[in-house]
């Protein structure tokens, strides 16, 4: 996976959660089964693998750069290998 291929989010980590002033889970619950482009992929210390870096803010009606998601990439499949 690379910036600007194009994934669909087909899972949500179970780890996932709403916090008062940060409602993670509910906008990863928005995406699902949503297409987005990779913005950039990104190593995070931690976790095996690097994420995608998905702009999700048009899923909520705002311009696409105002949210933001960083996703493992066994929720992501692939559109245009």
């Amino acid at each position: 996976m690379k910036a600007g291929d194009k994934v669909k989010l087909i899972g949500i980590p179970p780890n996932l959660r709403d916090e008062q002033d940060l409602q993670t889970r509910t906008l990863f619950e928005k995406c699902l089964g949503r297409s987005f482009t990779v913005i950039g992929v990104e190593s995070v210390e931690d976790l095996p693998h690097p994420v995608a870096r998905l702009d999700v803010g048009h899923v909520l009606g705002e311009e696409p750069w105002m949210h933001t998601i960083w996703v493992e990439p066994e929720y992501l499949r692939l559109e245009n290998p």
